[in-house]
């Protein structure tokens, strides 16, 4: 069977590092076989200590604003889903939005997690979206049946 990835997109700028790993982590746990989990967060432990992660880190490749660009875009291009989490997001997380905007240019599939009061709620980031769910476990469901190949 085919393999499918599935990048995982949410806020990471003002977020600890255990609130960026963490719904990822579990995201990954909850998918088949056949869909592997990408995340912006891999290759990232020098992070694993912030209390709030900062938009770049330029003494580090790939947390420098164009290493972070540069991967984060790559793998926006190369997945087959983006599922995007914005659950509880205190404010507008310009990268997760470029995210959004570079799959919906690619017509990647995009399944997005939020309350109906998110600071994210936006007509074109509604109108980009093919799905708009209120938990994790409801976008799982979603991209698994998106992006499995029989029933």
């Amino acid at each position: 069977m085919r393999e499918f990835l599935l990048y995982c997109a949410g806020p990471i700028t003002g977020v600890s590092f255990e609130g960026c790993t963490e719904w990822r982590e579990y995201v990954a746990k909850k998918l088949p076989a056949h869909i592997k989990a990408v995340s912006p967060m891999r290759g990232k432990n020098y992070l694993a200590k912030e209390k709030l992660v900062k938009d770049s880190y330029a003494q580090h490749p790939l947390g420098s604003p164009k290493g972070i660009t540069c991967r984060d875009r790559m793998d926006v291009m190369r997945c087959d889903l983006l599922l995007v989490n914005l659950l509880g997001a205190a404010k507008v997380s310009i990268g997760t939005v470029m995210e959004i905007a570079w799959a919906d240019m690619l017509r990647k599939p995009i399944v997005i997690v939020m309350e109906k009061e998110n600071i994210h709620s936006h007509a074109i980031l509604r109108e980009a979206a093919g799905f708009i769910v209120e938990t994790l476990d409801e976008a799982v469901e979603i991209a698994i049946a998106v992006l499995s190949p029989t029933l």
